[in-house]
């Protein structure tokens, strides 16, 4: 099954994109399944691993559980829907923190690619080309500004909140629910969002639509950091607790797989990997703004999957405000890096 904005399917939804591999199955291959969404390349990892065969080499089955914003693997992962979720480093922590206990096992990004932030293009030709001035900016009614996350509690809302926090602007824009580019492209077009967060492949073709402009981007050098403090993990590959304890051989052989689809992404052109991924996960996706995301973590990041304690502490900044609900957390708590330590031992 293709897995495109049309066919992504939204909260509740049963298993999607299932084996996008030909083959029959041993009677020895264990199911497994990751969570993750809305439909984009940030989340392209796991399609690698399945497409490449490295799931299939490791004895796994592996289905793709998809929905409409980042909260959608956090709460799939948590009614035991899915064994693994791929999100924002943030879910795993407010789960551990609601009595479902997390371990991280590696990382996919460790440079925010959704804390951009486009704006209304009318606002724009309009001078509002900074986060400044768009907190500035009041609606005709004289309201704040309205700025979109795919969901309250999402990573763009958790990156998008402290941009404007961390410059002492938080209370100066109401931040609200956009959803998937379905809805979040037609309410910036229609002036019901005056900005949106938004990761590259959206920028691009919010751009090229004529939509908005970005004021915020943190594929530029020094801007994510500025505002950060460095890197810190960003998008990561979580499970349950209890999953780790109940099946460490299982853990490792889906850690194996998505490390050898990391080395295959560090070590191949973007072209090769765009014409891989493209055809079976993202053709309904303008192929500029495919090429856009995949290219940022290429520019951004070693693609190891380390995440040590000094990058874990810096996400304390964004992780641990008023309104994420999130307490303070140990690295070793939440972090486990011993089955990526194992991968990278296996597949040198």
């Amino acid at each position: 099954m293709n897995i495109t904005r049309r066919r992504a399917l939204i909260a509740g939804s049963t298993l999607a994109g299932a084996s996008m591999l030909p083959g029959r199955l041993r009677a020895e291959t264990k199911q497994v399944s990751l969570a993750f969404g809305p439909v984009s390349p940030v989340y392209a990892i796991g399609m690698i691993a399945e497409l490449k065969g490295y799931f299939r080499d490791e004895g796994l089955d592996s289905k793709l559980v998809t929905g409409n914003a980042g909260t959608f693997g956090r709460q799939t992962l948590a009614a035991g829907q899915a064994l693994f979720a791929h999100g924002d480093a943030s879910h795993p922590l407010q789960l551990s923190a609601r009595g479902k206990p997390c371990k991280i096992l590696l990382a996919t990004e460790m440079v925010c690619s959704y804390a951009n932030i486009v704006v209304r293009q009318d606002l724009y030709d309009a001078g509002i080309n900074s986060v400044e001035k768009l907190a500035e900016y009041k609606r005709p009614d004289g309201a704040k500004p309205i700025v979109a996350a795919t969901a309250i509690g999402s990573g763009t809302w958790v990156f998008g909140t402290y941009v404007f926090e961390t410059r002492g602007l938080g209370d100066r824009v109401n931040c609200v629910a956009g959803g998937g580019p379905n809805t979040m492209f037609p309410s910036l077009q229609t002036k019901q969002f005056d900005a949106i967060m938004a990761p590259p492949s959206w920028i691009v073709e919010v751009e090229k639509k004529g939509f908005g402009r970005t004021i915020y981007d943190t594929s530029k050098p020094g801007v994510f950091e500025k505002d950060f403090g460095g890197t810190l993990p960003v998008l990561v590959i979580y499970t349950l607790q209890d999953t780790v304890e109940q099946d460490k051989a299982m853990v490792q052989a889906y850690v194996n797989a998505i490390h050898r689809a990391m080395a295959f992404v560090k070590a191949t052109p973007l072209a090769d990997v765009q014409a891989l991924v493209t055809p079976k996960c993202f053709s309904g996706i303008d192929p500029d703004a495919v090429s856009a995301e995949l290219g940022f973590d290429k520019s951004t990041w070693a693609y190891d999957g380390v995440i040590d304690k000094s990058s874990f502490e810096r996400g304390a900044k964004p992780w641990y405000r008023k309104g994420t609900d999130i307490p303070e957390t140990k690295y070793e708590d939440v972090v486990d890096m011993g089955f990526l330590q194992a991968a990278r031992a296996k597949y040198k």
